[in-house]
């Protein structure tokens, strides 16, 4: 890959970890400020909690961001950036210039990450709860009469 665009491509993601980071910290300082309890109903106080709840999966996909970040940084590094990870036989290989662009931090071609999410939405469907309901040892016994 071509230095100057692995060079912007670190400088890219140093400044949107910054920027994350930034972003947390100024989260958890108005958390803090605003933890006066007194002369609030419960409707405030249940709000308040339904918005801390909202922050921590905030926070819970930042923190995977900004590990997603990192790994990018240590693949620069170790000169393995650009390189699909999937390991599968029917792989690209590389993960294209444009794709990179877009998404500096991905571990996957497209290709891999098409096949990555048709397999979880197979998942997904095959663990969701069907229409039917189960039957029980009491339905049972109503159908044998």
């Amino acid at each position: 890959m071509r230095k100057e665009f692995l060079k912007k491509t670190s400088e890219r993601l140093l400044g949107m970890k910054k920027l994350l980071l930034g972003e947390i910290q100024d989260r958890l300082k108005g958390e803090s400020e605003g933890g006066k309890d007194e002369g609030r109903d419960t409707y405030d106080l249940a709000s308040d909690e339904r918005d801390r709840e909202i922050n921590m999966i905030l926070s819970d996909r930042e923190r995977e961001k900004l590990l997603a970040i990192d790994d990018a940084l240590q693949r620069i590094d170790g000169k393995t950036y650009g390189n699909c990870e999937c390991g599968c036989d029917q792989c690209e290989g590389e993960i294209g210039l444009p794709r990179l662009k877009v998404l500096p931090f991905t571990r996957l071609c497209v290709r891999c990450q098409e096949e990555t999410e048709r397999e979880n939405r197979l998942i997904r469907r095959i663990d969701e709860p069907g229409p039917y309901r189960k039957l029980t040892g009491a339905d049972a016994e109503e159908d044998s009469f």
